[in-house]
C-alpha cells in the first residue's frame, strides 16, 4: 500500500541541468524503493530551452539568440521536440511502470486528463489532443514527453502560464516541414497561455495543478532527500551541464 501513496513535492525553480538531473535522480531512488512514487511541479530559473533526446540542436535552437538573453539550453533524457520553458508550470510524473496504463498512448492520455482537469478549475476549457498536448480553443497551452526504463516511467510536461511570443521564437526555430503540417503558418499563434485566457494568480494556477494532480489518490506532502539532492547535482554536473552530451550529434 505505501508504494500506491504519492510523495508530492512542492513548487521550486533551478537550473535546467538541474532540473533534469532531479528527475533522474528521484527516478533512481524509486526504482531503489528508498522512495515512493512522486510528483513533482517546477520552474526554471533562468529561461531555457530543452531539446529531445535525438534531436539535432542546431536544427531547432537558435544559440545566439540563448547566449544574447541568457537562456539555457539542455538536452532531456526523454524524446519529442524543442521546448521553451519560461513563465510555466512544469510537472514530473515518476513511479513504477505498473502504475501507469501499459500503453504510452492511454499514459499520455490519463495525465493530458489531469491537465484538462486542472484548467477546469480555473475555468478554462482545454482539450486533450493525441499524443501529447492540451490546446485551449485550437491552441497548444500544454505538451510532455515520456520514458519508460528498468521498469521505471517517468513523464514531465508543461503547462503555460504566461508567454513571451517574441523570446520564445527569438530561441527556437521551427523547422519547415513542421511549419507545413498546420493549417496556422505562425508558430507564434498555434500557442497560449493560462493569462491569455483569463487572468488568474499564479497562486491559483500552481494550486489548480497540484489538485488535479491528487485527485482521487493518496498523497502526502514530501521533500527531496539529501540523497537525492546529491546524487542530483553528480548527474547534473556529468550529464546535463555536460557539452558532450548537449551538443552530441
Amino acid at each position: 500500500m505505501l508504494r500506491k501513496r504519492w510523495r508530492v513535492l512542492r513548487y521550486e525553480e533551478a537550473s535546467a541541468a538541474f532540473n533534469m538531473a532531479l528527475d533522474e535522480a528521484i527516478a533512481e531512488a524509486v526504482s531503489f524503493r528508498v522512495a515512493g512514487p512522486t510528483m513533482r511541479f517546477y520552474g526554471w530559473k533562468p529561461a531555457a530551452v530543452s531539446v529531445g533526446r535525438f534531436q539535432k540542436i542546431e536544427e531547432v535552437v537558435d544559440l545566439e539568440g540563448c547566449k544574447k538573453l541568457g537562456v539555457d539550453v539542455v538536452r532531456r533524457s526523454t524524446g519529442g521536440g524543442a521546448v521553451f520553458h519560461d513563465r510555466e508550470i512544469t510537472y514530473s510524473i515518476i513511479c513504477p511502470e505498473d502504475m501507469m496504463p501499459a500503453d504510452i498512448n492511454e499514459a499520455y492520455r490519463e495525465i493530458g486528463g489531469m491537465i484538462v482537469n486542472a484548467l477546469k478549475f480555473l475555468g478554462i476549457e482545454g482539450t486533450f489532443e493525441p499524443i501529447n498536448d492540451v490546446l485551449v480553443n485550437g491552441r497548444k497551452i500544454s505538451g510532455s514527453a515520456q520514458s519508460r526504463r528498468k521498469g521505471m516511467f517517468v513523464q514531465h510536461g508543461t503547462l503555460i502560464y504566461d508567454l513571451d511570443r517574441v523570446k520564445m521564437f527569438s530561441v527556437l526555430k521551427v523547422p519547415k516541414d513542421k511549419l507545413d503540417s498546420h493549417s496556422l503558418g505562425d508558430p507564434a499563434e498555434r500557442v497560449t497561455s493560462i493569462r491569455e485566457q483569463k487572468k488568474v494568480p499564479w497562486e491559483y494556477a500552481t494550486a489548480a495543478m497540484a489538485n488535479a494532480f491528487i485527485m482521487n489518490r493518496q498523497w502526502y506532502s514530501g521533500d527531496i532527500t539529501q540523497d537525492e539532492l546529491a546524487r542530483a547535482e553528480l548527474i547534473a554536473k556529468t550529464r546535463y551541464a555536460n557539452d558532450e552530451w548537449t551538443f552530441e550529434r
